[in-house]
């Protein structure tokens, strides 16, 4: 070929194409960097598994140190919310004031310190307990221990301390030792009314009387529902009781105790026309700032309630009730004649007389001599469903209510034959609580209507409302009578103080000793009403097992020991119940029986 040269020796030269260099890559994001990094620890490579384990060993030591550490922390501090609830829900609770009729108070709370403890702060336990015991003497150093050995945020150490024990304790300067204030329900009269206020335990929590009850009426609830009252926001509590007159009344039955060396002794004073309780007393008795203590034990059943939980045979004071129901039935009147001029046998039982007269009696005769066989026949006349029907009428057959929480069911036959008819009639075969037999003679002698009995106010208006009408006027001015004949002709005159024209019943029965009567040991009692043409107040006076006075040629009956404590009482308080002495009896005590032509038929109504 023209103009070229060729080598036929020579390969062709290779033909050069240009070369294009490709886009740089994009770089790849966070979530493929972890995701390599994963694929890389799950996948297994002897030479780098070493090194991740140690990895996960750190991680897993350094979370674990952390929420241990966290732990600790939490532990040792003290948490306010925590320790804030504890102690509002330890401390006492505050409870109403209670005050008598006159405003006196009879219970209230004060505030005191008490020392509590946080165990969790609390650094070396067995030095703590050494120290507080040494300050605190009559803490218990093994119980102590064992609270301060606890998990829990909040322990008692001492409730109630005094100031000079707060101010040592301070001194001390124990970590996780502090002070609290709370509430400490105080007496300030101690054993006066003190069957009737009751008393609290260490929480204020009322556990007897009225402090028990004012817990049933709503505290306690309103304080299990969280909600935190202080005393200011509680309306006092008012009783019927007179402070004064209770005093009054303890003492006097005292010193009956004492001299007539009995068991025990109890006496009471009711408004007849309202069913309050003025004074109360049931001795031996306790101290209610101490209910606890050995020599004081309120829960000592030689320290019950005689009045309310107490049953007894309540002897002749059953008379008027018996013959009060045959009054009312129609069977006697003040006229009519009895025959006791024999025993009454029954069977293979004999009813004898204590003072026999053994002649025809008449019925204020009956009353004035305490004749169980007259007494007798005016039940046997009315039959046992009739006495059976006017007994559970006049509350004597069922458990009394009132606002104490404590009472007693009476003890009544199972099986109420004719026999138990006669007996039951003067006082012997069924035990009730004193109070039970008082409100049945309260509703006797206030014209005939039975009013419940309370331990707070109530008017005469409240007390109709609730009462019922048991027998008619015309009986009730009969049995004044007879108690009134009685104080001045019969078995109590002891008890008949001049100017208060009182009005009064025996009552004595033989002890229950292991299923026998005794023939040497007696439950007296004795009912008193001032005045006798009109009623205020009934008065109640018992004694268990009194002994005679040589002066007394003896005797132990009722009239002797319960009659002539009942006659120191009336002569004591009449002018604290605002009852004025008369120095002249009334012109007509008894109108209604007057009108029925008996004033001229019967003994006659003498003055004092």
């Amino acid at each position: 070929m023209e103009g070229q040269t060729e080598f036929p020796d020579r390969a062709p030269a290779p033909v050069v194409e240009p070369v294009i260099a490709p886009a740089p890559a994009q770089r790849p994001g966070a979530w493929r960097r972890l995701a390599d990094i994963a694929r890389g620890m799950m996948h297994t490579r002897l030479d780098k598994s070493g090194v991740r384990l140690r990895l996960v060993a750190f991680g897993f030591t350094a979370v674990f140190l952390a929420i241990g550490g966290k732990l600790v922390y939490l532990g040792f501090k003290p948490d306010p919310q925590s320790l804030r609830r504890a102690a509002s829900e330890a401390v006492s609770r505050a409870r109403p004031d209670i005050v008598d009729r006159n405003g006196e108070v009879l219970a209230t709370d004060v505030k005191v310190m008490s020392v509590f403890a946080e165990p969790r702060r609390i650094i070396d336990k067995d030095e703590a307990v050494e120290l507080l015991t040494a300050v605190l003497p009559d803490v218990n150093a093994r119980e102590l221990r064992e609270r301060l050995g606890s998990r829990k945020g909040f322990v008692w150490v001492k409730r109630g301390i005094s100031p000079k024990e707060r101010e040592e304790v301070f001194r001390l300067g124990l970590p996780g030792i502090s002070f609290l204030p709370e509430n400490k329900r105080i007496y300030p009269n101690g054993p006066d009314g003190a069957h009737v206020i009751g008393f609290t335990d260490i929480d204020n929590i009322g556990i007897a009387g009225i402090e028990k009850y004012i817990d049933g009426q709503g505290l306690g609830d309103l304080s299990q529902a969280g909600f935190r009252l202080d005393q200011t926001d509680l309306a006092p509590v008012k009783l019927s009781l007179d402070l004064r007159v209770t005093h009054a009344i303890r003492d006097e039955v005292a010193k009956g105790i004492e001299r007539y060396k009995a068991q025990a002794g109890a006496a009471a004073i009711m408004d007849v026309n309202t069913g309050e309780l003025i004074a109360y007393a049931s001795l031996p008795d306790f101290d209610p700032n101490n209910p606890n203590d050995k020599q004081n034990d309120a829960r000592d059943l030689s320290r019950i309630n005689r009045l309310n939980v107490g049953r007894y045979e309540m002897g002749s004071t059953f008379k008027a009730i018996s013959i009060a129901m045959a009054m009312e039935a129609g069977k006697v009147n003040l006229n009519s004649r009895l025959d006791a001029r024999d025993s009454l046998r029954y069977g293979g039982f004999t009813i004898h007389d204590y003072h026999a007269t053994h002649r025809m009696l008449t019925v204020p005769e009956v009353f004035t001599h305490s004749s169980n066989i007259g007494t007798a026949r005016m039940a046997m006349m009315v039959g046992v469903d009739g006495h059976k029907a006017f007994l559970r009428k006049m509350g004597q057959l069922d458990r009394l209510r009132t606002e104490l929480p404590e009472s007693a069911e009476p003890l009544v036959p199972k099986r109420w034959t004719e026999l138990n008819t006669i007996t039951i009639a003067f006082g012997q075969g069924i035990s009730v609580a004193p109070l039970q037999a008082m409100m049945a003679v309260a509703g006797l002698v206030n014209g005939g209507t039975l009013i419940p009995p309370t331990f707070l106010r109530r008017d005469e208006d409240a007390a109709k409302a609730l009462g019922a009408r048991v027998v008619r006027p015309e009986t009730s001015e009969s049995l004044r009578y007879l108690m009134r004949i009685n104080a001045t002709e019969g078995s109590a005159k002891l008890a008949n103080i001049r100017g208060y024209f009182v009005g009064g019943k025996t009552g004595t029965a033989d002890k229950l000793i292991h299923g026998h009567y005794s023939s040497n040991r007696v439950f007296t009692t004795f009912m008193a009403i001032a005045p006798a043409d009109k009623p205020k107040y009934l008065f109640m006076v018992l004694y268990d097992d009194p002994q005679g006075l040589p002066k007394d040629g003896g005797y132990h009956t009722a009239a002797y020991n319960s009659g002539v404590v009942t006659g120191a009482i009336i002569e004591r308080v009449a002018n604290m119940l605002d009852l004025p002495a008369r120095l002249d009896p009334p012109a007509m005590p008894f109108p209604l029986l007057a009108k029925a032509g008996y004033t001229a038929a019967n003994p006659p109504v003498r003055g004092n």
